[in-house]
């Protein structure tokens, strides 16, 4: 039985840009994520994902960001200073709806450490969230402002774990187990040879799609199913993350957001009156970072912004179905009763896969 591979591995390549060397948002240079994983007793199941713009010191170095709230059920923190100043100035930090505080606490703690930040005296930390208490004892609080640095600290390039780890551990999406996922997407020299890379936290529901393929309905586990034995909760929320080294404005970066949620669209997202999601977008080229002597010197024109949007869209929706495919089942024992998020079934996936690209 197939329990982990990638979504391109099972065939599901959505879009028609081609992804960078390690189809993740570090294919973004300069980009490092650090993930901690919480799987304690028989009820934690929670964790940390942070994401670090640059190697160096985000409050010296600040750079720009947009935001995009598709709906506002949510408790993300700081994001009121990035729409009105259109930058970051701490890392991102994504977790679990209760513990949004104590990562907001680290991030205070780990920009006051940083060298050059001897006289800071306010800090914005930005963190996302989703409800991961289907499958944690949230409530128990698990997560400290301890584990929060770690994953500051450990943050690494290259490849990103996905699925049942970091703020994707105890997680759900589309009545599965739900995680991180990542991909990216490289620009042709032409449309400027930029990289775009997004991270999920997918905890959301709807009728799941795979590359166009209706996998919710096949597999008989979708929102507003009344006949089907099992439905899957239409609520919950998803924080996606994007990155380019494209020199783009805080006003096309909340544009290159906006096209953020294109991708989750397409994977079948219910968008429910009870689920937060938001997409934050960034760009890291050296011509627009902020500093106190400067600003942004720097701006994609308009008129090229369509082939960034299109990757944005492409990489977010394989981010989704990378952290399903890549998500592992958890089990925990909430109230006194066993709860499972059972792993999205690849093999019956692929033999779906199979027989739909058999059809004439």
């Amino acid at each position: 039985m197939v329990t982990s591979l990638r979504a391109r591995t099972l065939g599901f390549a959505p879009g028609l840009l081609a992804p960078g060397p390690h189809n993740a948002i570090t294919d973004v240079a300069g980009v490092r994520v650090g993930q901690v994983t919480l799987i304690q007793g028989e009820a934690t199941r929670t964790g940390v994902t942070a994401i670090l713009p640059h190697p160096g010191n985000p409050y010296a170095s600040r750079v720009p960001a947009g935001l995009f709230a598709m709906n506002g059920f949510g408790k993300m923190a700081g994001v009121t200073q990035v729409q009105e100043l259109g930058e970051l100035e701490t890392p991102i930090l994504l977790t679990n709806t209760l513990a949004v505080g104590r990562a907001v606490e680290a991030l205070v703690d780990w920009t006051l450490a940083q060298p050059g930040s001897e006289s800071v005296r306010s800090v914005n930390a930005v963190v996302g969230e989703t409800n991961d208490g289907r499958l944690n004892d949230i409530r128990a609080r698990g997560v400290t402002a301890d584990h929060m640095r770690q994953a500051l600290e450990i943050a690494t390039d290259g490849p990103v774990a996905e699925g049942s780890v970091g703020a994707g551990t105890g997680t759900m999406a589309f009545g599965w187990k739900g995680g991180i996922g990542t991909a990216s997407r490289l620009l042709p020299a032409a449309l400027g040879g930029w990289t775009v890379g997004a991270l999920v936290q997918a905890n959301y529901g709807g009728a799941l799609l795979m590359d166009g393929l209706a996998l919710g309905r096949l597999l008989r586990k979708y929102d507003l199913a009344e006949h089907a034995a099992e439905q899957a909760d239409a609520d919950g929320s998803v924080m996606v993350v994007v990155a380019t080294d494209a020199p783009l404005s805080d006003r096309n970066l909340q544009r290159l957001a906006r096209r953020a949620m294109a991708g989750i669209a397409r994977t079948g997202a219910a968008f429910s009156d009870g689920s937060g999601d938001y997409a934050l977008a960034f760009a890291t080229h050296a011509d627009v970072r902020r500093t106190p002597q400067r600003g942004a010197v720097a701006d994609w024109p308009n008129d090229r912004m369509s082939a960034l949007f299109v990757a944005a869209a492409e990489a977010t929706e394989e981010a989704v179905l990378n952290a399903l495919c890549c998500a592992t089942t958890i089990s925990s024992r909430l109230d006194g009763r066993r709860v499972t998020g059972q792993a999205l079934p690849l093999d019956q996936v692929a033999a779906l896969r199979r027989a739909a690209c058999r059809l004439p």
